[in-house]
């Protein structure tokens, strides 16, 4: 499994050769600094830590920054890829260069906070009539049973927190890499808000 840490710019527009318009997702992905590596030996399992955008060391306690060895400055990012397949080690530094050889990938982000919401747009419900003299409009109706067990079943459709939750989009087409200005742009929507950190490994299910 290969990744990179990265950061949503925000949405554009690209015309094919043939005239055919594509909506893309600008993707920032800066140089990922190897900080750490797991081993089977010792942990039990493979992997590498990236590191993304540099942090002032001033802001850095003395736990912290014990992660970062010598000659890698503290990163504001960090996360762990397992089963990493690409060659490295403590100190390298990764770029776009890594998904040369790939054409989906998938994104993992943080999808926008939409506070407290009702049933119509946490759920998609229809809701009632609304025609005159009907009271039952945008309400979501009866949640328990009438007779035993008098209880409100697990996991039933109700109003509630919306948004803000680990979300993946899988199989994005990449359209375009530009290594100069560590851009990587990709076919579609990708959850998060703008400037938000995303993660962009290569596709499960699909090369």
């Amino acid at each position: 499994m290969i990744g990179l840490i990265g950061k949503k710019v925000g949405m554009t527009q690209i015309f094919d050769e043939d005239g055919t318009l594509t909506p893309v997702t600008v993707i920032e992905i800066e140089p990922n600094v190897v900080i750490d590596q797991r081993d089977e030996k010792k942990h039990g399992y493979n992997a590498v830590i990236l590191g993304a955008l540099d942090k002032k060391e001033s802001r850095v306690n003395k736990p912290v920054a014990g992660q970062f060895k010598d000659g890698v400055s503290p990163k504001k990012h960090i996360v762990e890829f397992r089963n990493f397949s690409k060659e490295c080690v403590v100190g390298d530094s990764l770029g776009l260069e890594i998904f040369d050889d790939f054409r989906f990938v998938d994104v993992i982000g943080t999808s926008k906070g939409k506070g407290y919401q009702g049933v119509m747009k946490r759920h998609n419900f229809g809701g009632g009539r609304s025609t005159h003299g009907s009271k039952f409009h945008r309400a979501g109706g009866s949640t328990g049973m009438a007779a035993w067990p008098s209880k409100v079943i697990k996991g039933t459709k109700m109003p509630g927190r919306m948004g803000g939750e680990r979300s993946t989009v899988q199989n994005l087409r990449i359209v375009r890499i530009d290594q100069e200005k560590n851009v990587l742009l990709v076919k579609g929507a990708i959850p998060g808000s703008r400037d938000s950190i995303v993660i962009v490994r290569q596709a499960k299910k699909r090369k």
